[in-house]
Formats: C-alpha cells, sequence, structure tokens
C-alpha cells in the first residue's frame, strides 16, 4: 500500500458525512442562537473593520483580520473552487455559499471565545485560540493538548497545500522547475518568519488587500466580456445544486459534500484557525473582534470564491454534454478529464483565464496564486506557532520555536515537490480533525460568548462604547481582562 492510498483512506474516515451534517448543522445552530448576527450586525463589522486599535501586547484590528484573511483566503479560493466544480459540479459553489452564510455565525463564536480567553505569552504579547479556550473554558488540559498537537500538524499539512499549488502554477505558466521555485519560496518564507507575528501582521496588511483587488478586477474584466453567459451561470449552479435536470440528477450528493468540504477548507468557519489571529487584536471588548472575524468569512467565500466560480463557468469551458450528440469539446476533456486528480485545479482558472484573454490568462493566475498562497502560509505558521507556544509556555525555549521553523519549513518544501493529490489530501485530513474537535469545543463552550454578545449588544443600546468586564458576566480564568 502506498502513501497515496494511505493518506485517502484515513481522508475517507475523517470527512464521512458526520463531518458535512456538523458543520452544517453548527453553523444553524449559532445562527438562531445569536439571532442571525451575521446579518443584524453587519454595519458594526464594517465600522469596526478600521479601528485602528493597537498596543505593545495586541495589533491593531485590521490587521488581525488581515492576519486572519491571509489564512482564508488562499488557495482555496483560486484552486479549491475549480476542484469543486469538476468534482461536485457547479451547484458545489452554492453550497460554499450556504456554508459561509451559516459558518460566519460559528467564526463569531470561536473567535469571542479567542478573545475572552487570550493570555500573554513570555514577550507580553496576547496569544490565544481553541487550546486556549478548551483549557481555560471546559477545564479539559488534555482536550486542548489534543488540539494543539493536531493544529501544529494541520499547518504543516496546509501549508504544503500552498506551496504546491505555488510550484504548479509557476510551472504551467512560465515552465519554471518545481526546485527552483521551491528553493527560492522557503529562503523569502524563512526569512519572514524569524520576525514574528508583528512582522508576518504587517506583511498581511498590505499584500492581502492588493492582491484581493487585482484578483477581482481581472475577473470581473472575464464576466464583462463573457457578460451574455452570466445569467445562464446562475441558473447552472441553482440547477446543479438541487439536480433540477436529468444531467446534475446524480451529483446532489457530491455536490454537497464538496461544496461543504472545499467551503469549510476557504472559509475554515469552525475549524478554529481564525481563532488565533483573532485572540492577538487589541479591543476593548470580544465581541468586536467577533464580529470583525465573522465579516471575513464573506469576503472569502461570498467575494472571491463566487469570483474564482463566475470567471471558470462564464466562460464556457465547464458545461454538460451528451458525448452521444454533441460529444466533448478537446479542451473540456483536457481540463476535466486528462489531468489527474486535483492537478486539474490551479491549471483550471489558468486555461478559464487564457481562454478569454489569451497570452495573459495562465501568467495571471500563477501571479496571484503566488501572494494568495504565500500569506497564507504565513497564517498556518502563525497558527501552529500559537499551539507550539502553548504547549511550551511553562518551558520556555528559543531552541524549540528554531527547530520548529525549520520543520515547518522542511513539511512545506515536502509538499511542494511532491504529488498535487497528496498535498490537498493531507490539508483536507488536517481541516477536517481540527473541524472536530473545534466544533464540538464551541459547542460545549458556547455561553461565555453569547453572555459577551448580550453585554456588547446592551452597552451598544445605551449608547456606550462596550468595555468588558467577566466578573460582571460570571466567566472565570480571563487573567487579561481582570488585570
Amino acid at each position: 500500500m502506498n502513501i497515496e492510498s494511505i493518506v485517502n483512506a484515513i481522508l475517507g474516515v475523517v470527512w464521512s458525512p458526520y463531518l458535512v451534517v456538523l458543520c452544517l448543522l453548527t453553523g444553524l445552530y449559532f445562527s438562531v442562537r445569536t439571532r442571525f448576527i451575521q446579518l443584524r450586525a453587519l454595519p458594526d463589522m464594517l465600522r469596526l473593520m478600521f479601528r485602528h486599535e493597537r498596543s505593545d501586547a495586541g495589533v491593531s484590528p485590521f490587521q488581525a483580520l488581515s492576519l486572519s484573511l491571509s489564512s482564508r483566503v488562499g488557495v482555496g479560493n483560486i484552486a479549491g473552487v475549480a476542484m469543486a466544480i469538476a468534482f461536485g459540479g457547479p451547484g458545489a459553489i452554492f453550497w460554499m455559499w450556504i456554508v459561509a452564510f451559516l459558518g460566519a455565525s460559528s467564526a463569531f463564536i470561536e473567535s469571542t471565545l479567542a478573545q475572552i480567553y487570550k493570555e500573554r505569552d513570555g514577550k507580553g504579547q496576547y496569544r490565544g485560540g481553541p487550546a486556549y479556550y478548551i483549557e481555560k473554558g471546559l477545564g479539559q488540559r488534555w482536550y486542548a493538548v489534543l488540539f494543539a498537537l493536531v493544529t501544529v500538524l494541520a499547518g504543516a499539512m496546509l501549508a504544503g497545500t500552498q506551496s504546491n499549488a505555488i510550484t504548479s502554477a509557476v510551472n504551467e505558466a512560465w515552465d519554471v522547475p518545481v526546485m527552483t521555485t521551491t528553493a527560492v519560496l522557503l529562503v523569502v518564507l524563512g526569512a519572514i518568519l524569524i520576525g514574528g507575528v508583528r512582522r508576518i501582521a504587517r506583511v498581511a496588511e498590505w499584500v492581502v488587500p492588493l492582491m484581493a483587488v487585482a484578483y477581482l478586477l481581472v475577473a470581473a474584466l472575464v464576466m464583462v466580456l463573457n457578460a451574455d453567459r452570466v445569467p445562464e451561470v446562475i441558473m447552472l449552479v441553482l440547477r446543479s445544486a438541487f439536480g433540477v435536470d436529468a444531467a446534475f440528477g446524480a451529483m446532489i450528493g457530491t455536490a454537497i459534500q464538496w461544496g461543504v468540504r472545499r467551503g469549510v477548507l476557504s472559509n475554515e468557519a469552525g475549524m478554529g484557525s481564525g481563532a488565533h489571529p483573532a485572540a492577538a487584536a487589541e479591543v476593548s471588548h470580544p465581541v468586536k473582534q467577533g464580529l470583525v472575524q465573522s465579516f471575513s468569512v464573506y469576503i472569502d467565500t461570498m467575494v472571491v470564491c463566487s469570483a474564482t466560480a463566475f470567471l471558470i463557468l462564464s466562460t464556457g469551458l465547464y458545461n454538460v454534454y451528451d458525448p452521444a450528440v454533441n460529444g466533448i469539446p478537446d479542451e473540456a476533456r483536457l481540463l476535466l478529464g486528462n489531468l489527474p486528480g486535483v492537478e486539474a485545479g490551479p491549471r483550471f482558472v489558468q486555461h478559464a483565464v487564457e481562454s478569454t484573454l489569451p497570452g495573459f490568462g495562465r501568467s495571471f493566475v500563477a501571479l496571484a496564486i503566488l501572494p494568495f498562497a504565500f500569506t497564507t502560509i504565513l497564517a498556518l505558521y502563525y497558527m501552529a506557532e500559537t499551539n507550539v507556544s502553548y504547549l511550551c509556555r511553562d518551558r520556555p525555549a528559543a531552541w524549540l520555536m528554531g527547530v520548529f521553523q525549520l520543520l515547518f519549513l522542511a513539511a512545506t518544501g515536502y509538499s511542494a515537490v511532491n504529488s498535487a493529490t497528496v498535498a490537498w489530501s493531507l490539508g483536507d485530513i488536517g481541516v477536517g480533525l481540527m473541524s472536530w474537535l473545534n466544533i464540538i469545543a464551541i459547542l460545549l463552550l458556547q455561553r461565555p460568548a453569547l453572555a459577551a454578545l448580550r453585554d456588547y449588544e446592551q452597552h451598544r443600546q445605551a449608547g456606550k462604547d462596550p468595555l468588558f468586564n467577566p466578573k460582571l458576566l460570571g466567566v472565570r480564568n480571563t487573567s487579561v481582562w481582570e488585570g
């Protein structure tokens, strides 16, 4: 049995239908419990996003948002969307939207909890995330250690997914050898990682908005050039999502599974990754950053993922054909049939843009993937580093962090030169394991987050700037806020 078959066997267990149902029902449950905070609080989300509170201990809300978006907006928004369409049909995009809408409430809960239970590390900087709130809120140290260990491994696995997409896209666009791209990537990464969270946050603060705007502009241009197809694209997504016609009748389950799976990998709602940068922000009330992080789910899926989906579908490179009548166009066969497994991901998008903007498409998508994937690797490193810090907080040792940095870079380089199928499957396993552990935790530990939300809304209704006092709410083990 080779490595690929072993990885796929584990993937099938982790991403069982039970996890798909759990993700959807948890998002629905928290939407109801918060009275659909993801809709009610949209004005507050936009207002809070650009507050410039910061301190020696914490970054600004916008920097924390940018770091979170670095993790959410990555290869999953380009190659991941292409894979969802290729294997789950256009209807998978509809289910990605559903996951994002419902998952925004889960993201709010986990990010608020991360703020409530954050602490200062040995350098005086804020650290937090699921491991911290599991230990402090639930009092289950073993569960927190398990999550931290899984997250360190998942961070390396997911970083490999990003590095593999970089080397694949660069090779497709400019025929650059994979080993050359990998070497340059690791050198640049190593130079940035040494600077810690502040350097990573500063890079994300500038790169993320610029790369997102550039990508959306080109996607909009492609859709304008294919404007006559856009209404049909919308109907194609809806027909596929619900199996309205015979061509998609047998794909409903596949569309849901791929939509949820790629949606969670893309927006990471409920997975717990967004909680780590959320805890690093300097705010006067935990709910403030919870709302900001909730909005990041919309940016990721409703905006960037939708742009990729409409870009692909509006070019006509995904179609359902009856071979007996129409045959299958060579280009469509190339994209959906001959490319092995997930190799279709980045190339699918490159061919789609190339079909509308000849001589530009392959290079542009490669240039888009570079910053998308690179900043995601930085955010994943911060997530993993936070959990290493949690595991070693009673025994601080600088050399341990140095060893971890080398191991992280080694894992990133290994996946960059390995099979894309293995790289993406490992990433999916990491997402699945984190989701199982974190969703169970936030379901058990929802009361402090809901109490904080009521407290925040009472302050707002009274016309006051909300200030968090955990003692008044009966929330314990919140040393940062008590101080």
